[in-house]
């Protein structure tokens, strides 16, 4: 088969490293890629939401699979656009249909389905410019902490908890009639505020069956201890310790069967991942998000333990026969530690030169994944965003693996470079 990954990131790279070692593999492209994803394929100048580009593209290469790496293009309709298309509509695509993405692109949209098909998760109202002055109201009889949650897609920054009612109302009115987060903001779900611990998990499914093919506990906070502002992920395991038997148990049947169940019943067009973002709270697993695409860095680590062929489970899916398709991970833990530009989430600088990448000593299974990079005209590689490298190691358990994705982490360097030296500090 010949494949178009859109997409890139760190997801991406650890994508294109898992597509490209397929049989089913012919050829590889990644649109637009990164300088990592120039390992495993080859690198399109074309943009994620460029749909009549990849249109062009698809048909001059014989692309037979899409696969949609980020949200953008899936609530923007990729899926719609190559289906609707006489000269596309063969193309398998990986990703859900406009419609069903909005579980992703719509706080409030995944709200009302959860509420139908009866799947735990916090209790919220959603407000806009017309009840603004209602919104304040329920601010104020709230129980704190309160978390504020940008209606639509906010690139991870559209989720605020606030553990005072000025901190709450100053946040609620920045979203709204400041339009923090532009059309995103428009409105906003405020929710009960959930004690727990969060846990990622992965579904690929044809909107009928489903096949579970990983977890992970992923650290977005920008400093140790989970401190300060949010971020896309500074890391993340798997296997997480607790996600034992029994707890999965309760999630499959609490929230992955209802929701899968959800999607048919409701027609919604789903080929594609489920993340499912869970808490859990007392034993009990809740649903504080969905995205409709794998995460990141989760993915980094995600892949390196799935043992199956990712290829093989795209066309299951495409051809009905997920259910059937064997899922076997490789025992180890496995930990990603992201290295980062200096003032990151804020602002940071771009084409920081990076060295050290060439001669690093590492472990046969640990792996170095692109993120924000590229190679600049004088043949560079150079730093091209926030999150920069991620690097996944694999250990017998976490706290080695996370020491050796640090030992790696350690013989590079660009100026301003940061990563946080306690990933799965839980479990150590």
């Amino acid at each position: 088969m010949n494949i178009l990954l859109l997409g890139s990131g760190g997801r991406e790279n650890a994508l294109a490293w898992k597509i490209a070692q397929s049989q089913h593999c012919n050829q590889l492209f990644i649109a637009p890629g990164n300088a990592g994803t120039l390992q495993h394929g080859t690198n399109i100048n074309i943009g994620v939401n460029d749909f009549e580009a990849q249109k062009t593209f698809c048909i001059e290469n014989e692309i037979n699979m899409v696969v949609v790496g980020p949200e953008d293009p899936l609530v923007n309709g990729v899926y719609d656009f190559y289906k609707q298309d006489d000269t596309l509509k063969n193309i398998i695509v990986v990703g859900p249909s406009k419609e069903a993405a909005q579980l992703e692109g719509s706080k409030a949209f995944s709200k009302k389905f959860m509420q139908r098909n009866k799947i735990p998760t916090a209790g919220y109202e959603e407000f806009s410019n017309e009840n603004f002055e209602s919104g304040k109201k329920y601010i104020a009889q709230h129980t704190l902490p309160i978390v504020l949650k940008a209606d639509g897609l906010a690139a991870g920054k559209g989720v605020v908890i606030c553990n005072d009612y000025n901190e709450a109302l100053q946040v609620f009115e920045e979203m709204i009639i400041n339009k923090q987060f532009g059309e995103a903001s428009s409105k906003v779900v405020i929710e009960e505020f959930l004690n727990g611990i969060e846990v990622s998990v992965f579904v690929l499914t044809d909107g009928k069956d489903y096949q579970i093919i990983g977890h992970a506990k992923d650290y977005k906070r920008i400093g140790e201890g989970d401190t300060g502002p949010n971020t896309g992920g500074m890391g993340c395991v798997t296997p997480v310790p607790f996600m034992d038997d029994v707890f999965m148990q309760k999630v499959e049947t609490k929230i992955i069967k209802p929701t899968i169940h959800g999607l048919q019943k409701e027609n919604l067009i789903y080929n594609g991942f489920v993340f499912f973002g869970l808490i859990k709270v007392n034993d009990e697993p809740f649903v504080i998000e969905y995205n409709c695409r794998m995460g990141d860095p989760e993915t980094e680590v995600v892949m390196p333990r799935l043992q199956t062929d990712l290829v093989a489970l795209f066309a299951a899916m495409d051809n009905g026969t997920l259910q059937d398709a064997n899922i076997s991970f490789h025992e180890n833990y496995y930990a990603t530690v992201v290295a980062v530009s200096g003032g990151y989430p804020g602002e940071y600088k771009k084409n920081m030169q990076i060295t050290g990448l060439s001669n690093v000593q590492m472990k046969n299974d640990s792996m170095i994944f692109h993120a924000g990079t590229k190679i600049n005209p004088e043949g560079n590689l150079v730093t091209n965003g926030g999150r920069v490298l991620a690097i996944t190691s694999s250990e017998k358990n976490i706290t080695e693996a996370v020491n050796e994705s640090k030992k790696i982490l350690q013989q590079i360097h660009f100026d301003g470079m940061y990563f946080r030296n306690d990933i799965g500090y839980e479990f150590q």
